[in-house]
């Protein structure tokens, strides 16, 4: 049995084959929004500095107690 595999799957492998050069670009994306390390303690910091939400953020006369 034949797996499926998507014309835009096809083309990618096409375009990827045309243009090998290609692979360096891809993995130097991944790597600026994907592969990287997370500072856990710099995130704790940012998560536990946001203000909390109001209940309402839309009305301009309600006043939080």
């Amino acid at each position: 049995m034949a797996l499926y595999e998507s014309e835009h799957t096809k083309f990618m492998r096409e375009m990827m084959a045309r243009h090998p050069e290609w692979l360096e670009d891809q993995r130097r994306g991944r790597a600026i929004w994907w592969d990287r390390k997370v500072d856990l303690d710099e995130q704790k910091s940012c998560r536990e500095s946001n203000e909390p939400h109001r209940s309402y953020p839309y009305d301009v006369n309600f006043e939080q107690q």
